[in-house]
C-alpha cells in the first residue's frame, strides 16, 4: 500500500491556506492540467465535515470519476477526504496545516490501495505511484501561488 508525504511552506496565514485546499473552485484550479471538474455533490465553495463530490478528471488518458467525502475536519488545522467511489481499490488523504514562522506548513498524507491485486502493486512500482506523487506535488506548488498570491 503506496503512502504518498509531501510538505510545502506556504507564506500565508493558516486559515487562507485551509480554506483554498477545501474549495472545491480552487481544487479544480489547480488541477487544470488533468481537467478536474466537480460533477456531484460539492460542486463550488467550501468543503465541510461529511459532504462528498464527485470529480470527473483525465489519469493516465483515461476519463475518470472518483467520489471522495469529508471525513473527519479540525478547522484550520486538519481534514481528511476519504474515496467512497472510484478507481482505486481505496485511497485516504490527510491534510495537515501549522503555524510556521510567518506561515503554513501544509502536509498531505495519501494513503492509497490500487485495484486489481497483483497487477496493481505491478502499476504502483512501475508508474502509479510516481504519477500520484507528481499530482500531489504539483497541486501543492499551485496552491502555494494561489495562497501567496492572495495575501498580497
Amino acid at each position: 500500500m503506496p503512502i504518498i508525504n509531501h510538505e510545502i511552506y506556504i507564506q500565508a496565514p493558516i486559515k487562507v491556506c485551509f480554506d483554498l485546499a477545501r474549495n472545491v473552485d480552487i481544487h479544480t484550479e489547480t488541477t487544470a492540467k488533468t481537467k478536474e471538474r466537480a460533477i456531484a455533490g460539492v460542486t463550488t465553495g467550501l468543503m465541510e465535515k461529511g459532504d462528498s463530490v464527485t470529480w470527473e478528471a483525465i489519469h493516465l488518458g483515461v476519463k475518470q470519476k472518483l467520489t471522495a467525502k469529508i471525513i473527519e475536519m479540525e478547522k484550520p488545522y486538519r481534514f481528511t477526504d476519504e474515496m467512497v467511489k472510484g478507481t482505486f481499490h481505496s485511497f485516504t488523504h490527510k491534510h495537515e496545516f501549522m503555524v510556521k514562522d510567518n506561515g503554513t506548513i501544509m502536509k498531505d498524507r495519501f494513503v492509497y490501495r490500487s485495484p486489481l491485486g497483483f497487477f496493481g502493486k505491478i502499476a504502483d512500482r512501475l508508474f502509479l505511484e510516481k504519477y500520484m506523487r507528481k499530482f500531489i506535488v504539483n497541486r501543492a506548488i499551485e496552491l502555494k501561488k494561489i495562497a501567496e498570491y492572495k495575501k498580497k
